[in-house]
């Protein structure tokens, strides 16, 4: 498991300002059509995680669970936050399939 890259591609993100956060400018972002990928921490409230999973789907807009609060805000420099917006379609994809490695051998 290798978190490191994807907190790599995280801190490149936002110093690009390829990174939205908090809920309700990733909605509006997400509603604009502008996210491409939503992460939402492991600890946030299952309410939260419903809301913004619900908005997602409607809008068509990839989303994963991965990680804490304090270690994502801490590499983004974005703190107390849990829940952040990709803007940049290639530094999604690249999350996107960090992530899915990185969860597929958890499974295993």
């Amino acid at each position: 498991m290798n978190r490191g890259k994807v907190f790599s591609y995280l801190g490149f993100a936002a110093k690009s300002r390829n990174l939205v956060t908090g809920y309700n400018t990733c909605i509006m972002m997400i509603e604009k059509r502008r996210v491409q990928l939503l992460i939402l921490t492991e600890d946030l409230a299952d309410n939260t995680v419903k809301k913004m999973q619900g908005k997602c789907e409607k809008n068509n807009v990839n989303y994963r669970i991965f990680g804490g609060s304090d270690e994502l805000s801490q590499v983004t420099g974005k703190t107390g936050k849990g829940i952040f917006g990709i803007t940049d379609r290639h530094f999604a994809e690249i999350i996107c399939k960090e992530i899915d490695l990185i969860q597929s051998e958890r499974e295993e």
